[in-house]
């Protein structure tokens, strides 16, 4: 099927003029055919849009067009689309005018409203004797982008542009390491909320021995802060999830439901004691000798590092039934990960990488040492028992790992 795209020479400069496209640079070439038919059979989604027209006649549809590209270059997945000439909710090919798409004075309104720009082609294509043009947004390393004239920033939810909450904000800015969130001072929390011997255990760990462990020593590791307009220190989020006596009191999100044969205990504390509590629970029920208990362990300690902190309405829960054992943390995989590629991978980017070096250094046990190579040893250790499932919900902000269940195994409760 040929395809016509508006190519030019002339570049884009801030606030420039529009350039007039060459006809005599028109281009023929092959696009995939397969590609456009797969898009026309999905429903309307956070990378796929239809629109029966372009409109920019005014300066309120430039905008919006510029909000519909900036909300899917901030959503998880990879390349969007919005496809021209088609009613969005029938889906009947409407066709377009070619005139009306000029890909130079689409990128330059675009370039103009939104910081970072995002890379967009036009491409058009003749499906049903009719003409289709299709605007393909990149995926985008620069998250997140942000309106320039409102400074409002969007995202997709659902087939829905709507804006970005502070939350996927600060997961944006973290995840393309523009703000490392748990050197954040939490607000009137004083040190003395800190374990000092497990603050002495870390330096120690770190070959820095010490009684009383210097301030300034404190603050440049990031486990306290000094407010903007203040003398006195206080914890940071990171040093409060390390260190914290109790944690939850001030990060409600902190904790571990765990359910065991409908039994419901919640587990709080800092990182290491909850592992150290949940681990206790689990073995207290289950017999390790007949049951992989170590690979539940390592799915919570992975669950406990790379869960997203930012995710204030609920913490990491575990259920244990005959069924399947589940463990389940808010967070799901960064922009950047597959399952498979997580899986595979020696070294595949994590969530909260200023967490999980800590730890390292703080867990004497290195439970976390194998923390991102844990899902092929967590499937190994089933490969008689069963099936071991990972699931990624972008949509929910989710990560399952699903287990086989317990059956005979458990002897406490029968």
């Amino acid at each position: 099927m040929n395809v016509l795209k508006i190519l030019s020479s002339q570049p884009l400069t801030p606030n420039s003029e529009p350039p007039t496209p060459n006809f005599s640079t028109l281009e023929v070439i092959y696009l995939d055919l397969h590609k456009l038919k797969q898009l026309l059979k999905q429903e309307e989604g956070p990378k796929l849009d239809f629109k029966a027209a372009l409109k920019l006649a005014t300066e309120s549809d430039k905008k919006e067009m510029t909000k519909d590209v900036i909300a899917m270059a901030n959503s998880k997945g990879g390349r969007g689309y919005i496809i021209f000439g088609v009613e969005d909710k029938t889906k009947n090919i409407l066709g377009i005018d070619s005139g009306d798409f000029h890909e130079e004075q689409i990128q330059q309104i675009i370039y103009n409203r939104c910081d970072p720009p995002v890379p967009v082609t036009v491409d058009f294509i003749e499906y049903q004797e009719k003409l289709l043009a299709v605007l393909t947004i990149f995926r985008s390393a620069h998250q997140p982008h942000q309106m320039m004239n409102t400074g409002s920033f969007y995202i997709r939810r659902g087939s829905t542009t709507d804006t970005a909450r502070r939350s996927e904000i600060a997961n944006m800015l973290q995840e393309n390491g523009l703000m490392t969130y748990e050197t954040v001072v939490l607000n009137k929390v004083g040190i003395n909320e800190l374990d000092p011997e497990l603050i002495k255990q870390y330096f120690s760990n770190m070959n820095v021995i010490s009684e009383n462990t210097n301030e300034i020593l404190l603050e440049a590791m990031g486990f306290i802060g000094l407010k903007p307009d203040g003398d006195n220190y206080f914890t940071t989020i990171g040093g409060m999830l390390l260190f914290g006596k109790n944690p939850s009191l001030y990060l409600p999100q902190v904790y571990i439901k765990m359910n065991i044969f409908d039994e419901v205990e919640y587990v709080s504390g800092n990182i290491l004691s909850m592992l150290e509590k949940a681990s206790s629970i689990l073995r207290d029920k289950i017999d390790s000798g007949k049951y992989p208990v170590e690979a539940v362990e390592e799915a919570i300690a992975n669950a406990l590092v790379h869960r997203d902190y930012l995710d204030v309405s609920r913490g990491v829960s575990v259920t244990v039934s005959k069924k399947n054992v589940e463990i389940s943390n808010p967070g799901s995989l960064i922009a950047n990960n597959s399952i498979y590629k997580f899986i595979k991978e020696n070294n595949p980017e994590r969530r909260n990488p200023w967490l999980y070096q800590r730890l390292l250094v703080l867990d004497t046990k290195k439970r976390f040492t194998r923390s991102g190579l844990g899902m092929e040893r967590i499937k190994k250790a089933f490969e008689n028992k069963g099936e071991v499932k990972f699931i990624n919900l972008g949509s929910q902000n989710l990560f399952k790992v699903v287990m086989p269940g317990v059956t005979d195994q458990v002897f406490s409760i029968f």
